[in-house]
């Protein structure tokens, strides 16, 4: 945008749009090209060859020296000048000249205000009838709709994509070695540990605690960004109908868990060998199963905030706070929790993954079905791993991305 005083002919041809004011008044805004003709259809043409910006500005001004006038207007200058044909122009305020700029300014600043309104009027128009397109549209597809793929096929494929892009981060030098070393720590501090005194118990018990904690936090941190950062391209993509919201969100919640169960199970082979965790290939199994377990329910936990606040910092903070609280209520700092705020272990998966990886260790699993307590958290993580992806996936369909 510029602003710009009396412009040569070059300069005035280089504008794209141009707006003129007189007294504070616009009396054209459009093309700069279309000035002229703009002004030569309400009766403004000057009488001899002239630099376009000096004819406009000459109007702008009220000067009209050597240009054609409107009828009314001309009617009015003979007008003036028959009634004061004795004041001198140029030098009393008030002369022929003068009050025949203000008719000219007043005249130039309600044709603009006409022609504005006149295009508001036509754009309100044209609005309303597409606006009645797009809903018989949307109604003709809501429909009709048909997708140019099964919904299988949207499935394997944005599972592949899903898996590959994930790949080269889950499966990057770094990712394996920040697991690997996790693991040899924990192994090396709980190394060769033991049941024989309540101490040792105690210390081992700790340990269990901690593969629930730590195997609850990062991947409900790796799932907290998938939505978030990914809504500019679903929303891209689904605009154009090229699968099925469900579709989408089945591959993207799945195309994880093989990397991530691949990783929990390397973690736990170490932590568990090197710890003389309670021998027994079933025992060993349980374990897997439970902390595979534990991360797909903490995945439906990240994948449930990410969907339902789509901002990265703000889901981050909640999550922090939630992740605190289960691990908390998790059953290992405090077994007496007040009455008031008691509902918070039930929600904790990190406290049921507690429970059954204590029942495996301390408890006769072999042979014995699981009953009590035990069996109400195995179903508990089993529904939280449905439950909080179909939250999830609620919070998808309302934020208009879905057709």
């Amino acid at each position: 945008m510029a602003t710009i005083h009396q412009p040569s002919s070059r300069a005035f041809h280089m504008f794209d749009k141009l707006i003129l004011l007189s007294d504070g008044y616009p009396t054209y805004f459009g093309k700069a090209k279309g000035a002229m003709t703009y002004f030569d259809t309400i009766g403004f043409t000057p009488l001899i060859p002239m630099n376009p910006a000096d004819f406009l500005l000459d109007l702008c001004s009220g000067n009209t020296n050597d240009v054609s006038l409107p009828p009314n207007l001309q009617q009015r200058k003979k007008s003036i000048a028959s009634q004061k044909q004795k004041i001198t122009p140029a030098s009393v305020p008030g002369t022929p000249m003068t009050l025949l700029g203000k008719d000219v300014k007043k005249y130039l600043a309600d044709c603009c205000e006409h022609q504005i309104s006149t295009w508001d009027r036509t754009k309100s128009l044209q609005n309303q009838k597409l606006q009645q397109n797009l809903k018989h549209l949307q109604a003709v597809v809501s429909e009709k709709q048909q997708w140019p793929t099964t919904w299988w096929d949207q499935f394997i494929i944005l599972f592949m994509r899903g898996f590959k892009e994930r790949r080269h981060e889950y499966m990057s030098l770094m990712r394996v070695l920040q697991m690997v070393l996790s693991a040899l720590l924990a192994g090396s501090l709980w190394w060769h540990s033991k049941t024989s005194t309540f101490r040792q118990l105690q210390d081992q018990e700790g340990l269990l605690f901690f593969m629930g904690v730590f195997w609850g936090y990062f991947p409900l941190f790796t799932a907290l960004f998938t939505f978030p950062l990914e809504r500019p391209i679903l929303m891209k993509e689904r605009a154009t109908d090229m699968y099925r919201l469900s579709a989408y969100f089945m591959a993207r919640t799945l195309s994880d868990l093989p990397i991530e169960i691949g990783l929990t199970i390397i973690f736990v082979v170490i932590v568990y060998l090197m710890a003389n965790l309670r021998h027994g290939f079933l025992s060993f199994i349980y374990t897997i199963l439970a902390v595979c377990l534990d991360v797909t329910a903490s995945q439906g936990v990240g994948f449930c905030i990410g969907a339902a606040i789509m901002d990265v910092q703000k889901a981050s903070t909640l999550a922090s706070v939630i992740v605190l609280g289960f691990m908390l209520a998790g059953g290992y700092f405090i077994q007496n929790i007040p009455p008031f705020i008691g509902w918070v272990k039930y929600l904790s998966f990190q406290a049921h993954t507690y429970k059954i990886l204590t029942y495996i260790q301390y408890e006769d699993a072999v042979n014995v079905r699981l009953h009590g307590d035990l069996a109400n958290s195995v179903l508990a993580l089993a529904v939280m791993v449905v439950a909080y992806r179909a939250i999830a996936y609620i919070s998808l369909r309302r934020m208009k991305i879905s057709v």
